[in-house]
């Protein structure tokens, strides 16, 4: 699913949910491999935590992670190539990371 942002060199967002691969220095996203590309942080763009109120459903799914952190990075794929936005999800109970969205420059 792709969304445009409106505005000089508008943007373009696209969702994923693909697995990558992280590495973290001081609790932080440094690079990241996707689709056998490594890319790296250039700076940190905003970080969240979501937690699931599991005790306010029915029937809560139990093997879903209470907590995920989200980081909104500005990452490059190496010299030459254009920096983008990524946001990248990581699972607190399982400690896996997924790419959630991708931010492109359109002109």
């Amino acid at each position: 699913m792709a969304k445009r942002r409106q505005g000089a060199g508008s943007q373009v967002s696209r969702t994923y949910a693909e697995p990558v691969d992280v590495g973290v220095s001081d609790g932080r996203p440094t690079r990241f491999v996707w689709r056998g590309r490594l890319y790296t942080v250039l700076g940190v763009l905003d970080h969240w935590v979501i937690s699931r109120e599991w005790w306010k459903q029915q029937n809560p799914d139990l093997d879903t992670p209470a907590e995920r952190e989200f980081w909104r990075i500005e990452a490059s794929a190496g010299r030459g190539a254009r920096a983008a936005t990524y946001e990248l999800r990581h699972d607190l109970a399982t400690g896996q990371w997924m790419l959630a969205r991708v931010w492109d420059l359109t002109g």
